[in-house]
């Protein structure tokens, strides 16, 4: 699947840079060792500081937001970048539909400070039942209306399962109440906020490929659990339902792996890009035992996974924290189709474990990104290169959970400066 260029031209020399940093992506991916080792670009508020702009500006300005993102990818020539845009640059359109799930800069915290979610209990255990019955109808009348207050009307719709004959029609008098009208003109003043948002997405994007550089992925996707686990029950009532409710659950991350997947197919055609990023929360070995990984969070995700696979998609978890204890069941997937991204677990282990297997992204330390000297960054990055790269794993660089926020721009000079340096 190739990316799409758009209207601004490249180079013949760009497009040759272009296609060959794409080509060191998916060489990795076929466990092929390509002429040089591969190195993101990702980061959430880093651009801020790197542009010298507040992180409330780099949320809400769209222009300041594009152009100190691709000065970064001008200097560092990453072999693919993060849709930085669509990452941070979403303060507009999280007012606009009175998002509930997050505090921002500028909205619940300071100007300088980054995303605070809000883990609440979204969904209850009881209410299990009608998501299974009718996913859309929860969606419509439960769900987006407790996290969006644009949807704050659409409790009062009628249920649409069951309709037919005259009765789909006498049953549409809640469209003429004053709080679902009122929704409907929110809604489209936020739905066109987010076409905005995109268009200067598609622009900074068409502008990235046309200056020779990838997009590392097209779309993001989560796991089942973490789905469940974050947005709708909580951590307290995830935990719980652990134990209470052991086989509703089980049905309900069946039945959302299948909406996940079929979604994450869609979008990434859409998106004309193959690899999915997906960040995941809840597998590491700290949050759960052995065995509950294997009955609840480990079936759903790598029936996603599969399904992915087979629509041709690369998926990209970004496995947070420490997940050592994990590495010999997640093994269980098809060699050469994924891109494993480790924050905590020791790279060199999982590169033991997983080498003939997938390909390996990370894993600088946030710790030693902010606080070391590049001396220090470059001797890491020299570590990962002599036990990896240089013995044949598929490596491509970053950091733990790419750029740390407050990471000093001359250490991001020595990762990419190291990078060439030891493997290019």
């Amino acid at each position: 699947m190739s990316q799409m260029i758009g209207p601004h031209e490249q180079s013949d020399a760009a497009k040759a840079a272009y296609d060959a940093r794409w080509e060191r992506i998916l060489a990795c991916v076929r466990l092929e060792q390509p002429d040089r080792m591969p190195v993101g670009l990702h980061s959430f508020f880093w651009p801020a500081k790197y542009g010298g702009i507040s992180y409330k500006e780099l949320m809400y300005d769209y222009d300041k937001a594009k152009q100190v993102t691709l000065a970064a990818a001008m200097e560092f020539e990453p072999d693919g970048v993060y849709p930085l845009i669509l990452g941070t640059t979403i303060g507009r359109m999280l007012e606009k539909f009175e998002f509930k799930q997050l505090q921002w800069p500028g909205h619940g915290v300071g100007d300088n400070q980054p995303f605070q979610y809000l883990d609440r209990e979204y969904m209850k255990a009881e209410e299990y039942d009608d998501f299974l019955f009718d996913p859309t109808g929860f969606y419509i009348h439960k769900y987006l209306p407790r996290i969006l207050g644009v949807f704050e009307g659409f409790d009062k719709l009628p249920k649409f399962a069951g309709m037919h004959y005259l009765r789909s029609m006498y049953a549409m008098r809640p469209f003429a109440l004053p709080e679902v009208r009122a929704s409907f003109e929110k809604i489209v003043a936020a739905a066109e906020e987010t076409n905005t948002l995109f268009a200067h997405h598609v622009d900074w994007v068409q502008r990235l490929n046309a200056a020779g550089f990838p997009l590392f992925n097209g779309g993001v996707a989560t796991s089942p659990y973490d789905i469940l686990a974050d947005y709708f029950r909580g951590a307290t009532g995830m935990m719980k339902d652990l134990y209470r409710h052991k086989d509703k659950l089980k049905l309900v991350l069946d039945k959302m792996a299948t909406i996940v997947t079929r979604m994450v197919i869609e979008n990434a055609k859409l998106a004309n890009h193959p690899i999915v990023f997906i960040p995941i929360h809840w597998a590491p070995d700290a949050f759960m035992s052995q065995k509950q990984f294997e009955e609840f969070w480990w079936p759903p995700f790598r029936k996603m996974l599969m399904g992915m696979i087979e629509a041709d998609l690369i998926p990209m978890p970004m496995w947070e924290a420490d997940c050592t204890k994990r590495l010999e069941i997640i093994k269980d997937i098809p060699a050469g189709k994924c891109i494993y991204w480790f924050e905590r677990t020791d790279l060199v282990k999982a590169y033991e474990v997983l080498g003939d297997r997938v390909a390996l992204r990370g894993n600088l330390s946030p710790s030693l990104l902010t606080t070391g000297t590049p001396a220090e960054v470059d001797a890491a990055v020299k570590h990962l290169v002599d036990n990896i790269w240089n013995k044949g794993g598929k490596l491509i660089l970053d950091g733990a959970f790419g750029i740390p926020d407050e990471t000093p721009v001359d250490n991001v000079r020595a990762m990419f400066g190291a990078a060439r340096k030891y493997a290019g």
